[in-house]
């Protein structure tokens, strides 16, 4: 039975070259003594163990190139480049020694992401990886789903957290990854685990096509299929124009912008400005430092997807200062912070106790469905014309006075049950996936804890 005491008493010769409380804590000592009952291997004899590089420091990201993997793309399921930035031909062949590929697993090592863990399923000839990250190469004994799922596994994500060094910038160090003992389960639970991941993965681009589908009906209906940006770079414009919005940045007043409201506004449905089609709700609450609370921050939300991927359980008392936005079912957040403009997610959880960070405006649609809300607020033009309302210089930023300036475009019924019926299946489908890889990971628990059988039993159930 695992010790829920925070006290483990260690003889001096036993101790592994750290004196540290937290290297000895009961969970992971139990978990190593379970991992001990099985026939395992060091990580460093099953993979080759190899890092990511940083980019040069005369060097930048491009508009379009090769896709640059960075820690954020690494969210403890399959690996995402479409929202990666991106790095020209020629930097790609100065890094084409740091690539990842098809079946590589990928651990976050800096930073407060530290264990995070992603398994690459897409083929690309060429794609860069960030030094933030490790990449496990080169599998014997293991197949990549099954390593994967194992570092996801709260036994992999033990000694991740064992062997971290650091408090402000904590760091992960590829020797110490290279020492990690994997249990290795026979073939038949590895390959049913593999079978388990890649349904998952079928769900996850299914539901990304969806989403893609219903982002092209919208775009169509709202006359900005094949929107691109307009090449023209002088505006002309009034002193009053400038006076009205109390803007005189020439950023603010670049051609695009024209172009897309006046789209806008010869929508059929009609058109509005943001504060009227939403309530902007800004609701914060008292925090009872004894009270339980889901805690939803901007590292959470899926910009893909629109969905928010994980809710920490806190305490009140553990809760960072900016967590105090009430959240409740429907609710957009979006981030008022203008390089996570596209971080925008709708809350689909019923639960009583939702805060979100400061750092987002809550809305609630008064004339969309939820679902058409999200959609809407995700479109390329749509997101200009909030880009377009940020200000400051070392924090730029929305104020929610500026949102009253944003148009947007009405959608009658008919248009938006559609849209709704794709956006629903896709978050389906989404949350499918993630239950499959919670699936995995559990069995591969109950492989350590149990044995083989039990493990299969539980995926086939």
């Amino acid at each position: 039975k695992e010790n829920n005491l925070d006290v483990s008493i260690i003889p001096f010769n036993q101790l592994s070259g750290r004196i540290d409380a937290e290297y000895y804590k009961p969970a992971f000592l139990f978990g190593d003594s379970l991992i001990g009952n099985k026939q395992s291997m060091k990580l460093g004899d099953l993979a080759d163990v190899k890092g990511g590089k940083r980019l040069p420091k005369e060097e930048t990201f491009s508009d379009s190139g090769i896709p640059y993997i960075r820690a954020e793309d690494v969210k403890n399921s399959f690996i995402d480049y479409e929202n990666s930035p991106k790095i020209s031909l020629e930097l790609h062949k100065k890094l084409k020694s740091y690539q990842t590929k098809l079946d590589d697993v990928l651990i976050t090592i800096v930073g407060n992401s530290i264990g995070d863990v992603g398994v690459v399923k897409f083929e690309l000839a060429k794609c860069n990886l960030t030094e933030n990250c490790a990449k496990l190469v080169n599998l014997k004994s293991v197949n990549a789903d099954y390593l994967f799922s194992f570092l996801l596994s709260k036994y992999g994500q033990n000694q991740i957290a064992r062997e971290k060094v650091g408090t402000s910038q904590p760091k992960l160090a590829l020797i110490r990854i290279r020492d990690f003992k994997v249990p290795v389960p026979n073939s038949d639970l590895q390959d049913k685990l593999s079978e388990t991941i890649k349904l998952a993965h079928q769900l996850k681009e299914s539901s990304k096509q969806k989403y893609k589908e219903a982002e092209q009906l919208l775009l169509k209906e709202i006359n900005l299929e094949g929107y691109a940006p307009s090449k023209e770079n002088t505006s002309v414009r009034e002193l009053t124009e400038c006076l009205a919005d109390n803007r005189f940045d020439a950023e603010y007043w670049q051609v695009d912008f024209d172009a897309i409201q006046n789209t806008i506004r010869k929508n059929k449905d009609g058109f509005d400005t943001l504060d009227n089609l939403f309530e902007i709700d800004g609701e914060k609450i008292d925090i009872d430092p004894e009270k339980e609370y889901l805690y939803a921050e901007l590292a959470d939300v899926n910009g893909t997807t629109g969905t928010i991927d994980n809710l920490t359980l806190l305490k009140g008392a553990d809760l960072p200062s900016r967590g105090r936005m009430k959240l409740k079912r429907n609710d957009l957040i979006v981030s008022s912070v203008e390089g996570s403009l596209e971080k925008i997610a709708l809350v689909s959880s019923d639960k009583e106790n939702i805060v979100g960070s400061t750092g987002f405006f809550v809305l609630r649609a008064k004339e969309y469905e939820p679902e058409v809300a999200l959609l809407l607020l995700k479109l390329k033009p749509v997101q200009k014309l909030l880009k377009r309302q940020a200000q400051g210089t070392i924090l730029t930023a929305i104020p929610k006075s500026s949102l009253s300036r944003v148009l947007l475009p009405k959608m009658n019924s008919s248009t938006q049950q559609k849209v709704k019926d794709m956006i629903s299946r896709s978050h389906t489908e989404n949350r499918e996936a993630k239950e499959l890889l919670e699936k995995a990971k559990r069995a591969v628990e109950i492989f350590i804890e149990k044995d083989e059988h039990e493990a299969l039993k539980y995926l086939a159930s």
